[in-house]
């Protein structure tokens, strides 16, 4: 998209006033039905949404019927986060404008969700062993038809009185570095990258400074992403205090395109309300202006 002018840009951002790409719901994490995440998207004014749900596009394919049936003032974009590992780091990269019922992105969601599962069961094992039986089927029962995730396993260390907080269960278990931090289920980057490229969707470097990796770590990390075939990184997620003009200038250098989100995952839940987003830095080409005109198809 380097090709694109400085008055294409320009109206891109004035296309949309309002876009949140990174969000989530009861599909997976989040603490929001797919309806009521789009209630709320109206009410807040986001005029683009993706719905990001982990290894699922569930959440977007119920908010779809939503709107088919409730008209609302917003655009739905289909798309998913998925889970990976890059040189033994857990990555996210979310895969915008995919088709959600293509052979790629079915392929894609049951070895991720059978990923899940497997991981799951080995989280259940470690902390069975820390004299905490019973986790893994506990989770799975919070879990319901949700994506199995930590913070599932978090509730259930919470419900049954090991930890005081779901930060507790993080810190102590779950979180990286920890006995639930399980990373050798997941595909590789590349894969991942050719999975939502095959869906014809987007891919997405999901909140890069979320890693904690130093500098060089991250350009390299941004380099072989770019050099697997992704599309964008996400230069700006919610309202962090953070140095976004660091991932402008890769964004630049690489000639990826610029993503936004808030990480939404309800209420309350840390990363600030849905379409809380700090401003892009100038120079960046948005993602979203490939959707611009004309409409998509949902």
């Amino acid at each position: 998209m380097s090709s694109i002018s400085e008055a294409g840009v320009d109206a891109a951002r004035a296309r949309y006033q309002r876009v949140d790409l990174h969000c989530h719901t009861r599909a997976s994490d989040g603490s929001l039905t797919p309806a009521q995440l789009c209630e709320r998207a109206v009410e807040l004014r986001i005029e683009l949404l993706a719905i990001t749900d982990h290894d699922t596009a569930g959440g977007y394919r119920e908010a779809r019927d939503y709107l088919a049936s409730h008209p609302l003032p917003l655009r739905l974009l289909p798309a998913a986060e998925f889970s990976c590992v890059w040189k033994n780091i857990n990555v996210h990269i979310v895969g915008l404008g995919i088709d959600a019922d293509s052979e790629a992105a079915r392929t894609a969601f049951a070895f991720l969700g059978d990923a899940r599962l497997q991981r799951a069961e080995l989280i259940g094992e470690k902390l069975a062993k820390l004299r905490m039986p019973g986790a893994c089927a506990g989770a799975l029962a919070l879990a319901g038809d949700s994506q199995i995730g930590r913070p599932h396993f978090a509730r259930y260390l919470v419900a049954q009185g090991h930890v005081g907080s779901i930060d507790a269960a993080f810190d102590r278990y779950l979180g990286a570095g920890k006995v639930g931090d399980i990373k050798a289920v997941w595909p590789s980057l590349e894969q991942v990258v050719a999975w939502i490229a095959a869906a014809g969707g987007v891919a997405v470097l999901a909140h890069p400074l979320k890693y904690k990796m130093t500098a060089t770590r991250l350009r390299l990390l941004v380099a072989e992403f770019k050099a697997a075939g992704g599309g964008a990184i996400e230069v700006v997620t919610g309202r962090q205090q953070a140095d976004w003009s660091f991932l402008a200038q890769l964004s630049r250098q690489h000639g990826l395109e610029a993503s936004q989100g808030s990480d939404f995952h309800g209420p309350g839940l840390g990363w600030g309300d849905l379409g809380a987003i700090s401003p892009m830095p100038a120079g960046c080409t948005p993602v979203w202006l490939r959707w611009s005109s004309p409409e998509p198809s949902c």
